[in-house]
């Protein structure tokens, strides 16, 4: 059995600046909960053969994230570029990201992380699943490849559920379920020294400009903020007896427990 992975990862922004987010090499990472998708596609490799391609879209700092992908063990990075995609919101993203997927057919299965660490909204996944048309498994933690369809185990909330899967098929990769695995210095090296990174643009995925970007998208960031937590800290003096009683009185002033 000799597959075709592709996982879509995301050059994410470490720290909210003032107003918009601008993504730089100074202060961009590749999204945390794209590593353990990654790790997944690696074990299915070693399972079955076959290939992984990671795919990005984004500003040209993503080929950072591309280059760590390629250092854990990916076989092709493919970067979808474009001054028109500034200002894509999720569904523009999405829509990009399956015509991309397109272009690289035939392909068995599409993995995302979870969500992204600077916009959390968990929606890129299934919504490009959807534009593409392929069944769609959110929270996976397993997989087990086999002839007809797949079984694969994913858990929500405190259930865990088990499935048969019909490949071509898109899943997110539930964040705990693959420790990604490290990634020695001279990998590091090896992968910026001679990454082949495949760059598209809008025309070559077959896309217009109307179709990303802020013309593409019926919702948009206004700004980001780092939001500041208010907090005091008072310490209670006296023998462990007493703070207790004075911590239970302090609570039950709050309102935080019954009187």
């Amino acid at each position: 059995m000799s597959v075709h992975m592709i996982v879509c990862i995301k050059s994410v922004v470490r720290e909210a600046p003032q107003g918009v987010g601008r993504r730089t090499p100074e202060n961009s990472e590749l999204n945390p909960y794209d590593r353990p998708a990654l790790e997944a596609a690696l074990r299915l490799k070693d399972q079955t053969g076959g290939r992984i391609t990671a795919l990005s879209m984004g500003p040209p700092v993503s080929i950072e994230a591309l280059a760590e992908a390629r250092a854990m063990g990916v076989d092709q990075t493919v970067l979808v570029s474009d001054a028109a995609l500034a200002g894509s919101d999720t569904l523009a993203t999405a829509r990009v990201l399956a015509a991309a997927i397109r272009h690289l057919a035939p392909f068995d299965l599409v993995m995302f992380g979870t969500r992204t660490s600077d916009s959390d909204t968990g929606q890129v996944g299934p919504q490009t699943a959807t534009v593409i048309g392929l069944p769609f498994l959110g929270g996976v933690k397993a997989i087990e490849p086999e002839t007809n369809r797949w079984k694969m185990k994913r858990q929500m909330d405190d259930w865990e559920e088990t499935w048969q899967v019909t490949l071509p098929a898109a899943v997110t990769i539930h964040p705990r379920a693959f420790t990604p695995r490290p990634i020695p210095l001279v990998g590091i090296a090896q992968a910026h020294d001679g990454i082949d990174v495949q760059t598209w643009c809008l025309t070559d995925i077959g896309l217009k400009a109307e179709d990303a970007g802020l013309a593409g998208s019926p919702t948009r960031v206004a700004k980001l903020e780092k939001i500041k937590h208010q907090r005091t800290c008072r310490m209670l003096g006296g023998e462990p007896r007493e703070q207790v009683e004075a911590l239970i009185a302090e609570l039950t002033t709050m309102g935080k427990i019954p009187s």
